[in-house]
């Protein structure tokens, strides 16, 4: 294998790992902070405004996690900048 195709597998399966992780982790993460909010909504009703609020907050923090882990996928897969790179050493072979 010349060193273009191990760039380029080495990419596609680390985008494939970044998005699998980076929308897995966030998924549960979310999951946990509305069962905790409900769970504190269920014991402090009147104090709903405030833990929405901040949920909703929290939940657009972890949201950005995954989005940019697929931002970095895509990099990955489209605008590689180590395949210029090796393009340039390998001198386009």
């Amino acid at each position: 294998m010349d060193s273009i195709t191990v760039v380029a597998v080495v990419s596609i399966a680390t985008a494939g790992i970044t998005t699998g992780i980076g929308c897995m982790c966030p998924a549960l993460g979310e999951g946990r902070a509305v069962a905790t909010a409900l769970t504190s909504l269920a014991q402090q009703p009147d104090a709903s405004a405030t833990i929405t609020r901040t949920l909703f907050v929290g939940l657009a923090m972890i949201e950005s996690l995954a989005i940019y882990c697929f931002v970095v996928s895509m990099i990955l897969i489209f605008a590689n900048p180590f395949w210029t790179h090796v393009i340039a050493q390998t001198g386009g072979k």
